[in-house]
């Protein structure tokens, strides 16, 4: 079955940074877009950032945009996202799913905890 496997979320201060990863398995990862989401406590899921099934083109969310890179490794089923000048609302957990605008699958991993403190 579809399953992803986030990790690499911590604690850290504002100006700081921090590399999540996502382990997939259960679908053809290299035919498929991927994209990363979080959602903060008490608010909904929102798309983060996206990347093409190569790795041609990406988009990121305007309240990202310029402070992290997603990136893949199609050989390892693995998806990134760099997060650099974090800010206290960048807090949330982190989740990835297959998909460039919408989650192509139902299924959700645990997400990573992210949380920036002053």
């Amino acid at each position: 079955q579809v399953q992803f496997v986030e990790s690499g979320g911590a604690w850290v201060q504002p100006g700081g940074s921090m590399r999540l990863s996502c382990e997939a398995s259960g679908f053809t990862f290299w035919a498929y877009d991927m994209s990363w989401w979080r959602q903060a406590p008490g608010k909904e899921r929102d798309l983060v950032a996206s990347i093409r099934m190569d790795g041609s083109a990406t988009h990121y969310a305007d309240f990202v945009e310029g402070r992290f890179t997603i990136s893949r490794d199609n050989a390892k089923k693995m998806v990134y996202l760099q997060m650099n000048s974090l800010k206290p609302e960048d807090t949330a957990v982190y989740y990835c799913n297959a998909g460039f605008s919408t989650n192509r699958f139902d299924a959700w991993g645990q997400g990573t905890q992210v949380t920036v403190f002053s």
